[in-house]
């Protein structure tokens, strides 16, 4: 299969891995679906923090996958819809929203990202959620910015937390540099399992993803209409690094939409 950064192949590609992920992930103790009903929350103390109170608000998670932060958002009293481009994701996202009573005030649909203002037929959101490791599957930032913002309600705000790309350059010592932060080319990786499973046995293997830095995030937010109201960067992520050593893995950022 030939990849480009155009060419539909890629999210062709994309959708087939995440597809096949989706049993996977269900059955495993990454996500660990029984604790989440049970009354688990997967979202971050800095996230809740920073969103602020979603009480009675509209909440739309894009790239939503099977639900869990769309769903803990719910919890905290928000009208939620997420969305994601793989069915079975959100097939897994509608069940888990009736187990939990939650399926009159949590909608999911099926839709690329980038389809999303046409899927919800226009509906802006008092706040559009975006969480960690979905930027790197789309080609295009300044699109993708574009559709956030309108789905954006005015007066309401785009929160994304985000896998900060410095640190998808360190090597595996959290230490070491082992690739380039300024490359926007594709990259293929061909490789089985997934970080949920990685002895997993699965056939889509190939996926294709994108490096976006901080200041295309930001520059594209901003070219979309939106008011950036913070960049916070924070170190806790990936790698443990000795006491005096630290690195940005983690960002985040709130961008609102004027009346």
């Amino acid at each position: 299969m030939t990849i480009t950064p155009d060419a539909a192949d890629w999210r062709a590609a994309n959708r087939a891995n995440w597809d096949e992920r989706v049993p996977i992930h269900v059955a495993g103790p990454f996500y660990d679906l029984p604790g989440f009903v049970a009354g688990g929350d997967t979202l971050r103390d800095f996230e809740l923090a920073e969103v602020g109170d979603v009480a009675g608000r509209t909440l739309l998670h894009l790239q939503c996958h099977i639900g869990l932060d769309t769903l803990s958002w719910y919890r905290r009293g928000a009208v939620v819809t997420g969305l994601d481009f793989s069915a079975p994701a959100v097939d897994v996202a509608r069940d888990l929203a009736a187990r939990i009573g939650a399926a009159a005030d949590a909608r999911f649909v099926t839709a690329d990202v980038y389809d999303a203002v046409a899927a919800l037929d226009g509906q802006t959101f008092d706040t559009v959620y975006t969480g960690f490791g979905a930027l790197c599957w789309l080609p295009d930032i300044t699109r993708w910015a574009q559709t956030a913002a309108a789905l954006v309600a005015p007066g309401g705000f785009l929160y994304l937390a985000e896998f900060h790309p410095f640190a998808d350059v360190l090597a595996e010592d959290g230490r070491s540099i082992e690739g380039d932060y300024f490359r926007r080319a594709p990259i293929v990786v061909d490789e089985p399992g997934t970080y949920a499973d990685p002895g997993a046995l699965t056939s889509a293997t190939l996926t294709v993803e994108w490096r976006h830095g901080i200041g295309d995030v930001v520059s594209a937010l901003a070219a979309a209409g939106l008011r950036v109201e913070f960049l916070h960067e924070h170190g806790h992520g990936h790698f443990r690094l000795p006491e005096g050593l630290g690195v940005p893995q983690v960002y985040s950022v709130r961008a609102a939409k004027g009346w």
